[in-house]
């Protein structure tokens, strides 16, 4: 199925290894190119360029960048273990999947082969006069390259695995992920209803996390064989084998059936992709560790109340733009409720701050912002969860001022109509 295939491919390009392969391979490439285009160097013009000159140039890049490499990995993997402690294990993988880092890291290695690969070259007497003119601008070209990078690299360095750059990724994943199922709330098929009796069961054969529902490959085996499938795990679905991932109102055969069953990717762990609730989840357990007492830093809290509040604007938002056709009408499919979001959103904050007043009153301001933009929807789950974290503060705080504040703020968001 070509959605599935499309997000094994998307998901294994965002490796490190793959960028370094890549520019390692682009530099082999560019010191061979070299001895292949001598020939468009006019035979006077190569004898203005010696040996020496070019020798000298490539070991400075064979033995710079190596080191420069080496030095960018560690920071990398200091970086990477300071959001594990500061922020949470969860970002982690965005923090692998950042292109700055990738690009970074496989310029310098690919500058390394690059300059490796010449001086061997050279050695060997591959390019001859005509030759080394074209690789002595391409080194000249190369350099250029690594110096912007090395450039954009401090900048990166300054900000890389800080709290709030952590955030701000999480919170762009969440976005994404967010956009793209409220532009097709049900998968681009219709609300789910329960499938009648006697309806055929596709079950999981692994243990894990649904990553991805191919819903164009589902409809396309509905839409040949006339079927009516059932979703019953979205993407974020922890399931384990024989766990129930869709019923098919229809006949099937084992064929259909297999090909049914590969439309739900299954791995070891969520992943932001395709699953909003977990983007959301991931921001709540920053907040969360923030309030701890080893970090016991509520300003951490503060920004992490801004993105969620962001984020669920953002489905808001972009919910109410869906198109009305559905574009798989034979898929039955789960939405996700504004019910979902918000206890994901806000019930730790509230659970883990009761007793701090300044994430208190931070909370109830973010809901009264939920409550002002939002439709009548999220105007009864902001009140029901202002309502929910007062009370868990009164169980806490014990100084009346403090109470106080909460409850103004608590008043500012208003009582249903």
């Amino acid at each position: 199925m070509a959605s599935t295939v499309f997000y094994r491919l998307r998901r294994g390009a965002r490796r490190p290894w793959v960028r370094v392969a890549l520019f390692s391979v682009a530099g082999v490439g560019a010191a061979l190119a070299s001895a292949l285009l001598a020939p468009l160097i006019p035979p006077d013009l190569g004898k203005s360029i010696g040996a020496d000159a070019v020798d000298q140039i490539l070991s400075l890049l064979a033995t710079s960048m190596l080191p420069v490499a080496t030095f960018s990995l560690a920071t990398l993997v200091q970086a990477y273990g300071g959001a594990t402690n500061t922020a949470t294990p969860r970002a982690v993988t965005l923090l692998m999947e950042d292109t700055r880092a990738q690009t970074a890291v496989g310029s310098f290695i690919g500058a390394f082969v690059y300059g490796v690969v010449g001086l061997i070259a050279l050695k060997t007497h591959i390019y001859g006069e005509q030759g080394r003119v074209i690789l002595f601008g391409l080194t000249l070209l190369v350099i250029a390259l690594v110096v912007v990078t090395l450039v954009r690299w401090i900048d990166t360095l300054s900000h890389l695995g800080r709290v709030g750059e952590t955030i701000d990724a999480i919170e762009a994943a969440a976005c994404d992920a967010i956009r793209r199922r409220a532009d097709a709330p049900h998968l681009g098929g219709l609300p789910w209803c329960p499938a009648p009796a006697g309806a055929t069961r596709i079950v999981a054969a692994d243990t894990g996390y649904v990553q991805h529902v191919d819903a164009a490959g589902l409809q396309a085996v509905a839409e040949a064989d006339g079927l009516t499938v059932h979703v019953a795990a979205l993407p974020g679905r922890f399931v384990h084998a024989g766990r129930l991932l869709a019923e098919v109102d229809g006949p099937t055969d084992a064929e259909t059936r297999t090909r049914l069953a590969a439309a739900f990717v299954i791995g070891g762990r969520r992943t932001f992709d395709d699953d909003p609730r977990f983007g959301v989840i991931v921001l709540t357990e920053v907040a969360s560790r923030g309030l701890s007492s080893a970090i016991n830093d509520p300003g951490t809290v503060v920004d992490v109340l801004g993105a969620l509040v962001r984020v669920l604007a953002l489905w808001s938002e972009r919910r109410a733009m869906a198109p009305a056709a559905p574009l798989h009408p034979r898929l039955r499919v789960p939405g996700i409720t504004t019910d979902e979001l918000f206890e994901d959103a806000f019930a730790p904050i509230a659970r883990d701050g009761a007793g701090t007043v300044v994430v208190g009153l931070r909370l109830q301001k973010a809901l009264s912002a939920l409550h002002a933009i939002g439709d009548a929807e999220f105007a009864r789950a902001a009140r029901h969860h202002a309502d929910l974290a007062l009370v868990r503060a009164e169980a806490v705080l014990s100084i009346p001022a403090d109470l106080a504040v909460l409850r103004a703020a608590r008043d500012d968001l208003g009582r249903p109509d």
